[in-house]
């Protein structure tokens, strides 16, 4: 950036600042002592619009640790409550988090930009509002692989080390995450104001999210309820996307569930490694409420507390209202299945679409036989599906022996099964196998190589595991020999009783 160069670093133009400027706390970032760059991400500052090598300079870096305000930011913190492992908060909010204001990318599109764990706020409740280096790592890696494979995910611009001392547990490096989405409305931001009884608030801030992410509704008669059947939808899909690369959120709270369909707050996350639907690794989920399996209903039960916050826009008929929104929830466990099926048909090299239900009937059956036999033999769930390409190139040897041990029998009569159907549609083996390894990633963020990336850069400040890492999971599809142990599942030690944490 030339020393003469005047121009803004975001082009900002602050629409939840400026028309609902009663929904958040206009507040500033606590400063940073001794900022330096953990991570920036070029490539997003790009699709944003945005003067790399400007946010890469020292007013960049500056802007980014909270020591200087951007031109144009309006600093907020936003106000929302949840529901938190089923129990009703009134009153969550943004306790180390503000939004900086919004930016219009290269596609036209309305970005929010966001620090996390910028330091207290009215809604920190106690907290000190700062992040550590070991959460803000893990979320810019786990936003950047989900992105990677084509899921809709909140993503990081930067990771800035703040130069301050936090404490925890233990002492902790302090760290700033910028964050991107495409807004930061969620399920819980209706809630604030509908436990309030401000049903006019609610209306306003129901019109501002169709504006933004629906705004074909906007003239609709109904627009209220067809926002409840566009959510829906969103996370129906979503949330199916989840399941076909064995992703577990962890804290599905409905302040964590977007309005935009977007992936958000990458705290206790991990993803499968021996399939198992029961599989819980958040340290907080002491019961299973946010299982792998347990994740399309759980997102079904937080958008019916949505749906409880609209239905005075619904309907001024209580019973009227309630009959509608029921009808658009009862609607969700369809789409959703519609969705998986999809999904997972690719994953296997199927052909078709869902409608014809004998077809769709036993495509499910064959699937979840596989998935049984996944559960059965604890066979890893990634290279469970990925390997199976490898069954189609080469039939007279079995590749996937090695993963199912003794389960080989049972193994060799679904892939006898599987075979049949691929015969029955006529496609090429060789083509099939190329579009299944194209559904079927080979390379995910594995539970153990997260940990030795984020325990090197929290501890002695060393960043090469955690980029070399980086570079592995967001090119998840193609398969590399120098990449070859990074595909493999963690040892038995280092896998039992694995748990992740909030990093709050």
């Amino acid at each position: 950036m030339s020393p003469h160069d005047t121009r803004p670093l975001f082009a900002f133009d602050n629409t939840y600042a400026r028309d609902l400027e009663d929904m958040s706390v206009p507040w500033q970032p606590a400063r940073s002592p001794a900022p330096r760059w953990l991570q920036f991400n070029r490539a997003l500052a790009a699709d944003l619009g945005l003067d790399g090598d400007a946010l890469a300079s020292d007013a960049g870096l500056a802007c980014l640790a909270g020591n200087a305000i951007p031109d144009g930011a309006q600093p907020v913190a936003q106000a929302y409550a949840g529901h938190q492992f089923g129990g009703f908060s009134p009153q969550l909010g943004d306790g180390r988090a503000l939004l900086l204001g919004e930016v219009i990318d290269r596609h036209g599109r309305r970005r929010d930009i966001a620090f996390k764990g910028s330091g207290r706020t009215p809604f920190s409740r106690g907290g000190d509002g700062k992040a550590a280096v070991g959460p803000v790592l893990r979320e810019y890696l786990m936003g950047e692989a989900m992105h990677a494979l084509g899921i809709p995910t909140t993503r990081a611009l930067a990771a800035v080390a703040t130069g301050e001392t936090i404490f925890r547990d233990q002492p902790l490096h302090g760290a700033i995450l910028t964050r991107v989405a495409a807004s930061h409305l969620r399920v819980g931001t209706f809630q604030f104001f509908a436990a309030r009884g401000d049903h006019e608030r609610v209306r306003r801030l129901a019109d501002y999210a169709i504006a933004r992410h629906d705004p074909e509704l906007r003239a609709q008669d109904g627009r209220h309820l067809a926002l409840l059947r566009a959510v829906c939808e969103r996370q129906a899909r979503l949330v199916a996307q989840w399941m076909g690369v064995g992703f577990i959120h962890g804290v599905m709270n409905t302040d964590n569930m977007t309005i935009s369909g977007e992936t958000i707050d990458y705290g206790p996350c991990a993803f499968l490694e021996a399939y198992d639907p029961a599989t819980v690794f958040s340290s907080i989920d002491h019961h299973g409420r946010y299982a792998f399996g347990n994740q399309p209903g759980i997102a079904q039960w937080n958008l019916a507390r949505l749906a409880e916050t609209l239905l005075p826009l619904i309907d001024t008929d209580e019973d009227t209202a309630v009959a509608r929104a029921t009808e658009v929830l009862d609607a969700f466990g369809p789409a959703f299945d519609r969705e998986w099926l999809r999904i997972h048909r690719r994953k296997i090299g199927l052909q078709g679409s869902t409608g014809t239900a004998g077809n769709d009937e036993a495509d499910r059956a064959l699937l979840n036989d596989y998935l049984a036999l996944l559960h059965r033999h604890h066979v890893d769930f990634t290279l469970g599906f990925r390997r199976l390409s490898d069954a189609l190139r080469s039939p007279a040897v079995n590749p996937l022996a090695p993963l199912f041990g003794a389960g080989g029998a049972e193994l060799a009569s679904w892939l006898a099964r599987w075979r049949q159907r691929l015969q029955d549609q006529g496609t090429p083996p060789a083509d099939v196998a190329d579009a299944m390894d194209a559904a079927n990633p080979l390379y995910i963020p594995r539970n153990h190589l997260v940990e030795n990336a984020l325990d090197a850069a929290t501890g002695s400040m060393d960043l090469r595991p955690f980029e070399r890492l980086l570079a592995v999971v967001t090119r998840p599809y193609d398969e590399r020999p120098e990449d070859a142990l990074c595909a493999l599942p963690g040892s038995a030690e280092q896998t039992e009783g694995y748990r992740t944490f909030c990093g709050t």
